[in-house]
């Protein structure tokens, strides 16, 4: 299992997911869900990937495949005309390896299925953001849905839902997905850090602003910490019922 998020601003977009994946509670790997494609100055993609690594892996790999001499193997992610596009690539690719799996090797192709968050913006159109089913079929972020999560989200959509504002900054958006994973990672040993985030700026065509968050940063200790504290003052303050 695993957890991303990918939040729209007024500003941009923020990314931010685990990296955990596990085979049983013996069995834990780290491995990165979070992936770029970038033409300086032209566009700027980012990906996140929950589900089956196998089928995952095989996804991203394609797709950066078809990104060397993108003239010569289209369609590509560096060379499709718009967003929307893109999108339909990655539904297209996405499903084409689940079919591929499913008619290979294990009847159930639900356990091959995967789901892909796919946002960022190329020249000529606004910044984007999408969620990518199995299927192959997609949707898109709008006023109404700002956010998309995938893999384990029910532990961290209270937060998101109660405390996200289109017009905070990075540093309170960041600030926001942070509650939102300590609560997940609490909740569910099959999501853990290291966290990789990416930050886009609308317009700068860079997906180059990205950190890591270890397991032992001060920062997220801190929020953790604050969170719990808080929490606890919250539930303390409030009336008691009549019985």
């Amino acid at each position: 299992m695993t957890y991303c998020v990918g939040l729209v601003l007024d500003r941009g977009i923020v990314f931010m997911s685990d990296t955990r994946t596990n085979a049983g509670v013996d069995n834990i790997s780290t491995f990165r869900k979070l992936h770029r494609f970038d033409v300086p100055g032209e566009r700027a993609l980012v990906m996140m990937t929950a589900g089956n690594l196998a089928t995952t892996q095989a996804v991203v790999s394609l797709l950066e495949e078809r990104t060397k001499a993108y003239d010569d193997r289209d369609p590509s992610i560096l060379s499709v005309p718009s967003m929307f596009q893109a999108a339909r690539l990655v539904a297209e690719t996405l499903r084409g390896v689940i079919d591929t799996h499913a008619s290979t090797g294990q009847r159930a192709d639900s356990g091959f299925n995967a789901t892909v968050i796919l946002g960022g913006q190329i020249k000529g159109g606004p910044p984007r953001l999408f969620l990518i089913y199995p299927e192959g079929n997609f949707i898109e972020a709008s006023v109404e849905t700002p956010f998309f999560q995938i893999g384990e989200t029910k532990y961290g959509r209270p937060i998101l839902v109660r405390a996200y504002d289109r017009d905070m900054s990075f540093a309170d958006a960041m600030k926001l997905m942070l509650v939102s994973f300590d609560s997940t990672i609490k909740a569910n040993l099959s999501v853990g850090l290291p966290l990789d985030v990416c930050f886009y700026d609308a317009d700068s065509f860079s997906s180059d602003n990205t950190l890591r968050i270890e397991a032992d940063d001060p920062y997220f200790a801190t929020i953790s910490d604050g969170w719990g504290d808080a929490l606890k003052l919250a539930f303390e303050s409030l009336p008691n019922p009549e019985i």
